[in-house]
C-alpha cells in the first residue's frame, strides 16, 4: 500500500492530522490498534484555540454535540486549601478571561467524545484510509520514503509506504523507540492514582459551594505541592488524580476514604475505575528524523496539570499539517519542514518549565511557608495574592513563534524565540495568533481566512497587494487576498497589511509592503531559498 502520509496512532491527535491533511487534499493512512476509543475520561478541557481547529475541520458543531455537561457548567476551576470544604478558595484557570482573543469558545468534552467526532469526520473524507484494529510492528526509512510493517487483527502482515510518517502513538511510542529518537525525561518520583467514580452527594455539595464549576484543585500541606485534583465528567461522574504511596495497588488502599478526606466531607460514591500512572515530564529531543515526525504524546507528555496535553498535541499537527501539504504540493521544501521542530519543540519545553514545573515548585513553596495554623492573618493575605495572580497566569499562557526563522519580524528582540509565555493582544504581531475581529459586513475575520496563506489588506493599498499576490503566484504559493475598509474595529490590528499563515499565526504585519513587492516576506514565510 502506498500513501502520501502514514499516521501511526489514531487517537485525537493522529485523527486530527488526517483530517487536517484531507482538508488540504493530502492522502493519508491512519493505523490505530484500538477498535473503539478508550472509555476513560481525560483530555476534557479543550481551549478556544483547539475549537478553532475543529471549525476549520468542519467539525465544531459535532464537537459541541458531544458535550456531556449541561449548560451552566463551564471550563472553569477553583483552587482550595487542604480540602474542598475548607473555606479557602480562589478561581483558577478560568479561560473566559482570554475568550475575546479566540474565534471559538472553550468546550469541555471527554477525550473519547473528541475522538468519536474525529473518527466520524475522518471516515467521511475520501483522502483518509483508517485501519482501526491494526498495529504497526516495525518502521524504517529508505531513500525517498518511509515504511511500516502493519499487522492486521488476523495476524497477517503487510507493508505501507509513504512519503512521510508521523508518530502519534502516545507516550510509549514504538515509532520513537525504533527510530532512535532520544527522549529527555524529568521524573518527579510520584505514583499517581486516577479514580473515576459516581456520586450524587458530591455533586450536590459542590453545587452549593461552587455552582457551575467543573474542576477543583486541592492544595494540601501533606502533599508537597502535588495536586489532589477533582474534575467533573458529567453531573454526577467525577475523576480524581492524586499522589499515593509507591506500593499502592487496587486492593491495598482506602480510595473511598482518600477521596472523602480530600473533599473534607463524607459522601457516598461508587468507584468505576482505578488506574495508576507515574508523574513525569518527557520530550523527544528531535521532532523530526528524516521522513519521520513525532506529534502529541509521542513528542511530549506530562501530568494532567492545566489542560495543556491534548491542546498542545492539536497545535502540533496544525503546525505540521500545512507544512507537509506545502512540501507534497511542491511549494514548500525541506527547510520549511524543519521549522516544525524549530517552532513546536521550544513551545512545549516552555509549557513544561514555565507552567507545569513552576506551578509545582510554587505550590510547594507556598505550603511550606504559610499555614492558617501558624499565622492565619499572614496565610490569608498570601492566599489572596495567589488568587489575584491566577488571571495573570492564564493570560501569560500564549504559545507563539516569535523569533522563528519563518516569521518576518524586523522589530523582534534579538533573544526572541518561540515560547509558551506571551501576552494576549489584538495587535497583529508576527509569530502570534491572529485575534478574531469583525469585518465591515459583521463577519468574523476567521470566516474570511483561507486554508493556505491569506493577505489581509485594511484600507487603501490594493496595488501593493496585487504586486504581492503576483509574487506569490510566481512562487506557486496559494494566497488569498482579503480587502477590507479601515474601521475602528480593524484599526486594533495596528497594521494595514497582515500575512496570515495557514495555521492562523501572523507571518508578517506592517503598514507598507516592502519595495520588493513582499518577495523577501513570502520567501521567509516558506523558508524558500529562491523564487
Amino acid at each position: 500500500m502506498q500513501t502520501q502520509v502514514l499516521i501511526v496512532g489514531g487517537g485525537p491527535v493522529g485523527l486530527g492530522l488526517a483530517v487536517d491533511l484531507a482538508m488540504r487534499d493530502i492522502q493519508s493512512v491512519v493505523v490505530e490498534r484500538k477498535t473503539e476509543p478508550s472509555p476513560i475520561p481525560k483530555g476534557q478541557n479543550l481551549t478556544g484555540r483547539t475549537v478553532e481547529h475543529f471549525h476549520f475541520w468542519d467539525a465544531a458543531d459535532a464537537l459541541r454535540a458531544e458535550r456531556v455537561q449541561p449548560e451552566g457548567f463551564g471550563a472553569s476551576g477553583v483552587t482550595t486549601y487542604a480540602s474542598l470544604t475548607s473555606g479557602y478558595h480562589y478561581d483558577w484557570l478560568s479561560r473566559h478571561w482570554v475568550r475575546p482573543y479566540y474565534f471559538q469558545g472553550n468546550e469541555r468534552v471527554p477525550q473519547y467524545g473528541t475522538e468519536r467526532v474525529l473518527r466520524r469526520r475522518a471516515i467521511e473524507l475520501p483522502q483518509v484510509t483508517a485501519r482501526f484494529g491494526d498495529s504497526v510492528v516495525a518502521v524504517e526509512q529508505q531513500p525517498g520514503y518511509a515504511s511500516a510493517t502493519v499487522q492486521s487483527t488476523d495476524g497477517a502482515e503487510s507493508e505501507v509506504k509513504a512519503d512521510y510518517l508521523v508518530a502519534c502513538d502516545g507516550a510509549h511510542s514504538r515509532v520513537v523507540a525504533q527510530s532512535g529518537i532520544p527522549v529527555t525525561r524529568t521524573d518527579h518520583d510520584k505514583r499517581m492514582v486516577l479514580l473515576v467514580f459516581k456520586s450524587v452527594e458530591l455533586h450536590e455539595l459542590l453545587q452549593q459551594r461552587f455552582p457551575g464549576v467543573s474542576f477543583f484543585n486541592v492544595l494540601h500541606p501533606d502533599y508537597d505541592g502535588y495536586w489532589l485534583f477533582f474534575g467533573r465528567v458529567d453531573i454526577t461522574t467525577f475523576f480524581f488524580h492524586a499522589p499515593v504511596p509507591v506500593d499502592t495497588e487496587r486492593n491495598n488502599f482506602d480510595f473511598e476514604g482518600f477521596v472523602q478526606r480530600a473533599a473534607g466531607a463524607e459522601f457516598s460514591l461508587e468507584i468505576e475505575h482505578i488506574g495508576f500512572w507515574d508523574l513525569r515530564i518527557s520530550q523527544a529531543d528531535a521532532y523530526q528524523s528524516g521522513r519521520i515526525f513525532v506529534a502529541g504524546d509521542a513528542a511530549h507528555s506530562h501530568p494532567p496539570y492545566g489542560g495543556y496535553g491534548i491542546n498542545t498535541g492539536f497545535e502540533d499537527i496544525r503546525n505540521l499539517g500545512w507544512k507537509l501539504s506545502a512540501q507534497l504540493k511542491g511549494w514548500g521544501g525541506d527547510a520549511l519542514l524543519s521549522t516544525y521542530h524549530e517552532e513546536r519543540h521550544p513551545v512545549f519545553r516552555s509549557t513544561a518549565e514555565d507552567f507545569i514545573d513552576k506551578a509545582i515548585v510554587s505550590d510547594k513553596t507556598f505550603l511550606q511557608q504559610y499555614s492558617p495554623l501558624k499565622d492565619r492573618a499572614i496565610f490569608e493575605a498570601e492566599w489572596s495574592k495567589r488568587g489575584g495572580g491566577a488571571q495573570q497566569e492564564v493570560d501569560a499562557f500564549e504559545p507563539h513563534y516569535a523569533g522563528s526563522s519563518i516569521v518576518a519580524d524586523d522589530g523582534a528582540a534579538a533573544d526572541s524565540a518561540p515560547s509558551a509565555v506571551g501576552a494576549h493582544r489584538f495587535e497583529a504581531v508576527a509569530g502570534h495568533h491572529l485575534a478574531p475581529l469583525a469585518l465591515h459586513d459583521n463577519r468574523n475575520v476567521y470566516e474570511a481566512l483561507g486554508r493556505d496563506f491569506t493577505l489581509l489588506v485594511i484600507g487603501s493599498g490594493g496595488t501593493q497587494a496585487t504586486a504581492m499576490a503576483d509574487v506569490a503566484a510566481r512562487m506557486k504559493i496559494p494566497l488569498r487576498v482579503v480587502s477590507e475598509p479601515m474601521t475602528d474595529e480593524l484599526a486594533r490590528y495596528q497594521a494595514r497589511y497582515i500575512l496570515v499563515r495557514p495555521d492562523h499565526f501572523v507571518a508578517w504585519a506592517g503598514q507598507e509592503i516592502p519595495a520588493d513587492a513582499g518577495l523577501a516576506v513570502i520567501k521567509n514565510a516558506i523558508a524558500a531559498a529562491n523564487p
